[in-house]
């Protein structure tokens, strides 16, 4: 793709850009605040690029006769974009919710991290099975699938038209996503929850037969120490489990590109 050809379809090459940059900005790790801006930048600037000659030829945008019309349809391109990097950012949080579920149990209420990737205060086994979840996520390969599967196939599916004119099938998927995220996460968490909901039980019991042991001072050490040793032992199995959550997200995210394209059957 040659200079001229950049300058001779501008218009086209900052509408795909505007739906790249806003996925990018919203989009778990490539958000991060460690990233820098002009980094955030450039990537969208070259996966556009690298996009652009395809949208061209294909012929899916038809450049508007007003400069009204054209914001309009950047606009539109940002909401396509704000869309799917929400629901990438549904995915990742099961994760997180998932190491909150038990960190109380576990004794780590007020145990917060800051979490330098999305800027905020979360528990510290959220901050664990977010960072497993994210290694798990690049070694599957995700911004692979991530920018082939979720960028590219929008583009060959999706217009700012589409996206209105199916809107009523879009939002209750987002909500359906947002309802799932807590029953992924219960399920990730489950095995250390039951474990430490025994522990609790059996503390309780043991402190109406002995009053006189102080029970409460013990079950500290003891419920962190068995939370970690459930932890290594399921260990394998979770990461099977974050592998299939990324997976079926993967997947949601190309049924999501089907309706807003409005070929979802």
């Amino acid at each position: 793709m040659t200079l001229d050809f950049l300058v001779a379809e501008a218009q086209i090459f900052l509408l795909v850009l505007t739906r790249i940059l806003v996925f990018i900005e919203i989009a778990p790790l490539l958000n991060s605040g460690a990233i820098p801006q002009i980094g955030k930048i450039g990537l969208a600037f070259f996966a556009s690029t690298a996009v652009l000659p395809w949208v061209v030829t294909s012929g899916v945008y038809t450049i508007p006769d007003t400069g009204l019309n054209f914001v309009f349809i950047m606009i539109g391109e940002a909401l396509i974009g704000v869309i799917m990097g929400f629901f990438i950012v549904i995915i990742m949080a099961v994760f997180q919710l998932a190491g909150q579920f038990f960190s109380t149990q576990m004794g780590f209420a007020s145990s917060q991290v800051y979490d330098p990737l999305a800027q905020i205060q979360i528990p510290l086994m959220g901050q664990f099975l977010n960072l497993t979840a994210m290694l798990i996520f690049l070694t599957i390969g995700g911004f692979q699938k991530l920018f082939l599967g979720g960028i590219y196939q929008s583009f060959r599916a999706v217009t700012v038209s589409q996206v209105m004119e199916n809107r009523d099938t879009i939002i209750p998927m987002l909500l359906s996503s947002m309802s799932g995220l807590f029953g992924q996460a219960l399920i990730i968490a489950l095995p250390i929850m039951g474990v430490l909901l025994l522990m609790q039980i059996t503390m309780g019991l043991l402190a109406k037969a002995a009053p006189q042991m102080n029970l409460l001072m013990l079950s500290f050490p003891l419920n962190i120490f068995m939370a970690f040793l459930v932890l290594v032992a399921v260990m394998p199995m979770m990461i099977q489990s974050f592998e299939h959550v990324l997976d079926n997200g993967f997947e949601g995210l190309n049924h999501l590109i089907k309706a807003m394209a409005g070929r979802l059957n």
